[in-house]
């Protein structure tokens, strides 16, 4: 059984930066993701591991955001720098690929993952 618990959400001011946490067990490493919800929209991805190290970022946060691993932890981190009031959302850690062929667009999908955790709050004030 897969079980993923965010952490690390809460409010910040515009400009300012948090570091979100997704702890793992029984399933760690490739296909995790980072997706977030704001109320009234669908769920996107923001970013997420592929195979051989390959990461996924939404345009919307490159260069702000940064999505890594601690193996020995099993750990997932999403570092976000820079934060709009627009990055306000839920963010929830997902995980398992379940169908299709990765890429950087199927990553940022919600169909292909299988584990969900409950989600976390960020609240960006302008």
């Amino acid at each position: 059984q897969v079980e993923l618990v965010e952490s690390g959400g809460g409010s910040v001011q515009a400009g300012g930066s948090l570091r979100l946490s997704c702890a793992a067990s029984g399933h760690f490493g490739n296909y995790m993701a980072w997706f977030r919800q704001a109320p009234g929209k669908e769920r996107e991805g923001v970013a997420a591991f592929g195979y051989s190290d390959k990461i996924a970022y939404a345009d919307s946060v490159k260069g702000r955001f940064t999505i890594s691993q601690d193996n020995a932890k099993k750990i997932m981190y999403l570092q976000m720098n820079n934060l709009k009031p627009e990055d306000t959302a839920m963010y929830y850690c997902a995980a398992i690929w379940s169908g299709g062929a990765w890429s950087e667009i199927s990553a940022l999908t919600v169909d292909p993952y299988a584990y969900w955790g409950q989600g976390t709050q960020v609240t960006v004030s302008s």
